[in-house]
């Protein structure tokens, strides 16, 4: 399997990869400028030389996975005799300089109603890379005319018309961050029941006041959920330095907070394909 091909394997397996490209070769290398290898937490495609190179590249690029870094860095190795190195002497007489560029796994978030709140944190989210999911029992919220503002979107945008909301669930990514706003109390409900119950999810957050989780609390208490469950529902949702009730200033308040909880899904996923990943540093590379 070439690079690209397992580049794209590894985006649709939901797999964070970096992509390794050798820029610029000074004297002599291995392989010439341009040489791509793809590098996940236990396997990697492709080659930029072998050897104490691609080793040390293969190791930086498993350290970017660890951080969750979505920032690209540059490594320069001198291929020479003289060069202290982890991995053994390569003595091509050269230098080489390397691109790694993180590609991590793109996140889903999920809105459940689309009302005046729900509009204008889709308006917000969809300016980011990710699996966008607006979700609503209301066919009129997701008419094309009123959608229209995310036509420039940069997200992959997923319209759901569901007339039972909660059925939706069955659906979204593992992983995937739910907010739950609808016009309709009792579909909050059904949905936050559900989501707890349901595998896999990222982050569970319900719009409203105090009041309205303690009435919540109860009923999901009697529904059969424990301390534990609830404690996965953070409600209210945003972040508390932006204050006001304005459906757009609660936008941004939540768009805030979820950006914040993606990047630490990030590295909380990155640690976790380190420690799978573990004891896989000299694992065979895959040839071009």
């Amino acid at each position: 399997m070439d690079w690209l091909d397992a580049l794209q394997r590894l985006r649709a397996e939901r797999t964070a990869a970096v992509l390794v490209t050798m820029v610029t070769v000074r004297g002599h290398a291995p392989r010439n400028g341009g040489a791509k290898m793809v590098v996940s937490a236990d396997a990697a495609f492709g080659t930029v030389g072998g050897g104490n190179l691609e080793a040390t590249a293969t190791q930086k690029a498993r350290e970017l996975i660890a951080s969750g870094s979505a920032e690209p860095s540059l490594l320069t190795l001198t291929l020479s005799d003289k060069a202290t190195v982890e991995y053994g002497v390569q003595c091509c007489g050269g230098e080489v300089t390397m691109l790694l560029e993180p590609v991590r796994v793109v996140p889903s978030v999920a809105v459940f109603g689309i009302g005046h709140v729900g509009i204008e944190l889709a308006r917000i989210l969809s300016r980011h890379e990710l699996d966008l999911y607006l979700v609503d029992s209301r066919a009129s919220m997701l008419e094309p005319s009123r959608l229209a503002v995310l036509d420039d979107a940069v997200a992959r945008v997923h319209v759901v018309h569901a007339p039972v909301p909660e059925s939706a669930l069955a659906d979204l990514p593992a992983g995937a961050h739910v907010l739950v706003m609808t016009h309709d109390h009792v579909e909050d409900l059904a949905i936050v029941d559900q989501a707890l119950r349901a595998d896999g999810l990222g982050s569970i957050g319900l719009i409203g006041s105090a009041s309205k989780w303690a009435r919540f609390r109860k009923k999901l208490t009697e529904l059969g959920q424990n301390e534990d469950a609830l404690a996965r529902v953070t409600t209210p949702i945003g972040v508390p330095e932006v204050t006001g009730k304005q459906p757009a200033v609660i936008a941004v308040s939540v768009s805030a907070r979820i950006l914040q909880l993606i990047d630490e899904a990030a590295v909380e996923e990155g640690a976790s394909a380190e420690v799978a990943g573990a004891g896989v540093a000299g694992v065979e590379v895959a040839g071009e």
